[in-house]
């Protein structure tokens, strides 16, 4: 039987730095062939632009999928799947298959799917990679206490303490072979054994923890872990076992902006993180058209927290644009957000 090809599923909460930590896989995978599924939530291919911008030989348009028409781990049979049959029935099948997961996605229904038929005997899950944003848990951003609601349900299963954003952040890294912490430059010590203890907390077994600033682990620490995740389901425990693996995500929405030319890329900034404070808004990302500058410029934002670049050349058949994905609790003040963001 030949080889299956190996895939890593790459999970995490919303601007924990997936996207970061896969451009730089792609920069030191050394001429290994990879190809990329990408999921989003949200109304732009953000996450695709930024990969497919990266400007490197081994980054080609073709090899990257992205899957726009919802969760992934909800459009297994409709969307995931032909995905990968397709890549797998190239000419040039690749070498290493990475799967970026939308930051609401849980990743054990993701894993289950490698034991359909179709792809069973082609492909394996190397291993599950969840990367957490390291000041943002440690402040409790993205989790309560983990450990306190663990004590709660097990002294009384009748209580019901859900918390949406707690068990996505529970069930990314209980389904996780190896856990990034990532962002450690934003934290103290303190905050990083904070946010450590938080991740070992919702472990439950023997992954590892590592600690990285954006993004910068090298492709051999992440890539042939040989997990062999789809056979070992059961020592990765789901809040959603008991439902079938059935969720939803009507606790988030997400809806685009269109800005025009914005010609103060700072003052813009300034702007997001009044509105992202006035509105408790989890995430913004997204690109602007800034008049004179030939380079497209990126917005990454989560919580208060901002980082911007320029990444590529508009090119010639694309129509230069400023919009931003403004993701957060269900209820948003749609108007009054587009509003602040405006300036009006």
């Amino acid at each position: 039987m030949a080889r299956k090809i190996p895939a890593t599923i790459v999970t995490g909460f919303l601007g924990a730095g997936k996207t970061s930590l896969i451009r730089h896989l792609i920069e030191t995978a050394r001429g290994r062939r990879l190809a990329f599924v990408i999921n989003e939530f949200g109304e732009l291919g953000m996450d695709r632009e930024i990969i497919a911008g990266c400007g490197l030989k081994d980054c080609r348009e073709d090899d990257i999928v992205e899957l726009a028409n919802g969760c992934i781990c909800c459009t297994v049979a409709d969307d995931f799947l032909p995905t990968i049959e397709k890549l797998l029935n190239r000419p040039d099948p690749p070498e290493h298959i990475i799967i970026e997961t939308s930051g609401l996605a849980l990743p054990k229904p993701l894993v289950q799917a490698f034991n359909w038929p179709e792809v069973k005997a082609r492909v394996t899950v190397d291993g599950v990679i969840a990367v957490v944003d390291a000041a943002a848990v440690a402040a409790g951003r993205f989790a309560d206490d983990p450990t306190a609601l663990a004590a709660q349900r097990a002294a009384d299963p009748s209580l019901d303490h859900d918390n949406p954003l707690e068990e996505v952040f529970e069930d990314q890294i209980a389904c996780a072979d190896l856990v990034v912490l990532n962002k450690t430059d934003l934290v103290d010590a303190a905050g990083r054994g904070e946010a450590g203890r938080l991740v070992a907390a919702a472990l439950g077994r023997g992954a590892k923890q590592i600690e990285t600033a954006h993004g910068r682990i090298d492709a051999s620490v992440l890539l042939g872990l040989g997990a062999g995740a789809e056979d070992d389901l059961a020592n990765r425990p789901s809040h959603h076992d008991a439902e079938g693996g059935e969720h939803d995500h009507d606790d988030f929405e997400s809806f685009a902006i269109d800005l025009g030319p914005v010609a103060d890329p700072e003052a813009l900034e300034a702007r997001l993180i009044r509105t992202v404070a006035a509105h408790d808004i989890l995430r913004i990302k997204g690109f602007l058209d800034v008049p004179g500058r030939a380079r497209r410029h990126v917005v990454q934002g989560v919580g208060a927290r901002f980082q911007r670049y320029y990444d590529r050349d508009w090119r010639k058949d694309e129509t230069r644009r400023s919009a931003l994905v403004v993701i957060g609790l269900k209820g948003l003040d749609r108007p009054g957000i587009a509003a602040m963001i405006a300036g009006a």
